[in-house]
């Protein structure tokens, strides 16, 4: 498939739609190419870095694992545990009850 094109779509319809519209909600939709955040009003956001986080935590997530790739050489798995682990640790809404998928 053709992830970008999806994602404009996506974000198009649900700028569109009239109860879409009003949702406040954040999806991440990413392939092993491409990663985006697609808004409840419609915005369609690709970070410069790749990372992406939504959520409460979001925030605390996002800076510990720029800061984490950068400076280290972890597997994407063990940065992703990291950085929500730290994020569980600051954020009171985010636990720290962690499961990563991989795709094959």
């Amino acid at each position: 498939g053709n992830l970008p094109k999806a994602a404009v779509e996506l974000a198009k319809e649900w700028r569109s739609d009239r109860v879409l519209r009003r949702l406040e909600a954040l999806l991440i939709v990413c392939d092993r190419d491409h990663g985006f955040v697609i808004s409840g009003n419609g915005e369609l956001i690709e970070p410069d870095d790749g990372i992406l986080a939504i959520g409460s935590g979001g925030p605390y997530a996002l800076a510990a694992a720029r800061a984490l790739l950068a400076e280290t050489k972890l597997p994407a798995a063990d940065i992703v545990r990291r950085a929500l682990g730290i994020a569980g640790e600051i954020c009171i809404y985010t636990n720290q009850h962690i499961t990563v998928i991989e795709p094959e």
